[in-house]
């Protein structure tokens, strides 16, 4: 490839087989949440607010394995530039481990602790006693989930996405099913309610696992059921992992902590508002499900020409990756505000509830915009080794400015609940622009990998790039 002419044919082409599978994993999953919601909205607002607010943990435990999940594929997708498949069996064995031990963790919450976890939430005692039936069960799906999540992020770093896809349709149908047999005791089974949405939860992690299991089988690919080899670290191995994922891990903690706060201010309003928080919760996850199959995209891309040393190629793609993000979302997000109306109605909303959420689309909507091309600086960076930067922003951001004015507006000026809501997003812009001289001044390119290495000072000198670092060396 002619380095100085951008080959856009390439780069669409390999963004659409990586994003566009992706993306329809996601989308069939969220569809799944919404079938969930519709089928709660039957039986009530509460039900709906409930399990909502147990989606708030779930996503509370998916801050804390994320960050082994971006780290993790920070290394598969550079070792798979570099053809090193014994970098890439490695770090699945040491992603999976960290990863599952969260899982776990939030596993024995759920299921043994679920007042504790309600009672942080919510303030409300019928939707407390909902949440508690429905997170003893879906505690068992924690470990099934954490599986396939790694599973997924490797098979995608190594171009293999249409695997996780059918794992995602299986999950969904298999969910759905057993909603409907659960949630509303057909066929002779028990009328379980919301704890029934649970039961469909653990059937369809089940179904993902071993329907991934059986692909990678089938198609005899590498690196996930060699276990064998999944532990053969060294201490620089070890070191260098850590190292890395260490400010994502920090990043996705500190996060999920801070939306977790953001989500105690939310839940403690009127019913009617926090319905309207669960269903937007649901559509956001649509957005941002859509998204993610190109956020993936990105990583991959990038991720893998740096792990070759192929620098100026990984720079030039990220630069318009993060345009082309920020373009598709404002598409997907134009697309939702059109719907809007029906679908707000067929997830339970009406009245009061109706009119909050149709305010909280139209601010997320313009937020949106800016907080995915965040989203996709950030995954970028990160895929080509710099795991800080990003983080460090999102964080400090976090606590200084977005915590300080939900609590403030809500609690000490008892602000409108949409304006309360607006300042969730009020860091994005700020962000977006440090997040863009970063991107320009190609500090984020850090390989890891020995074909990497051995051509970063070269880029680096041709772009005029200072970077204070330590001696860089590969792990063996």
């Amino acid at each position: 490839m002619n380095h100085n002419q951008f080959d856009w044919g390439y780069f669409l082409k390999h963004i659409a087989i990586i994003a566009v599978p992706v993306a329809l994993q996601n989308l069939l999953t969220t569809t799944g949440s919404m079938v969930d919601t519709i089928m709660l909205a039957s039986i009530g607002e509460k039900a709906v607010g409930a399990v909502g607010l147990c989606a708030q943990f779930s996503s509370l435990m998916f801050a804390g394995y994320w960050g082994f999940v971006g780290g993790g594929m920070l290394f598969f997708s550079q070792y798979w530039g570099a053809k090193d498949h014994d970098g890439i069996t490695r770090s699945y064995g040491m992603t999976l481990l960290f990863m599952m031990t969260v899982g776990v963790l939030f596993a024995c919450l759920a299921i043994f602790a679920p007042e504790f976890v309600m009672g942080v939430y919510t303030d409300k005692p019928e939707i407390q006693k909902i949440g508690i039936s429905y997170l003893r069960i879906v505690g068992f799906a924690y470990p099934l989930q954490v599986i396939a999540m790694a599973a997924s992020a490797l098979l995608r770093s190594i171009e293999q996405v249409k695997i996780p896809l059918y794992g995602g349709i299986a999950s969904v149908v298999a969910n759905c099913f057993f909603n409907y047999l659960f949630i509303f005791g057909k066929f002779g089974l028990p009328k379980m309610g919301a704890a029934g949405a649970a039961v469909g939860t653990v059937m369809a992690g089940i179904v993902n696992v071993l329907i991934l299991v059986a692909c990678i089988l089938y198609k005899r690919i590498p690196y996930v059921l060699e276990f064998s080899r999944h532990f053969r670290w060294s201490k620089i191995y070890v070191k260098q992992y850590l190292e890395k994922c260490f400010p994502i891990i920090c990043n996705e903690v500190f996060i999920g902590v801070g939306n977790m706060l953001v989500n105690v201010v939310l839940g403690r309003q009127s019913e009617q508002a926090i319905a309207a928080v669960a269903v937007f919760r649901t559509l956001e996850g649509l957005v941002i499900a859509f998204f993610s199959g190109f956020s993936n995209a990105a990583s991959v891309l990038v991720g893998k020409e740096v792990g070759a040393g192929n620098h100026e190629v990984a720079y030039q793609r990220a630069k318009r990756l993060v345009y082309l993000c920020s373009g598709i979302i404002a598409i997907a997000c134009l697309t939702l505000l059109l719907i809007h109306n029906p679908l707000l109605h067929t997830l339970g909303l009406s009245g009061e509830s109706y009119q909050i959420g149709t305010g909280m689309l139209i601010i997320y909507s313009v937020a949106a915009i800016i907080r995915m091309g965040n989203w996709a600086q950030n995954d970028t960076y990160r895929s080509a080794g710099d795991a800080a930067f990003g983080s460090i922003l999102e964080i400090t951001f976090m606590y200084l400015m977005v915590l300080p004015f939900v609590y403030l507006s809500n609690f000490y000026f008892h602000a409108p609940f949409l304006l309360v809501f607006a300042f969730c997003y009020i860091d994005e812009p700020i962000r977006y622009i440090l997040m863009q001289r970063h991107l320009y001044s190609g500090k984020w390119i850090r390989p890891v990998s020995g074909p990497g290495l051995a051509t970063i000072d070269a880029f680096r000198q041709k772009h005029g790039i200072k970077v204070k670092q330590k001696a860089a060396t590969s792990a063996k």
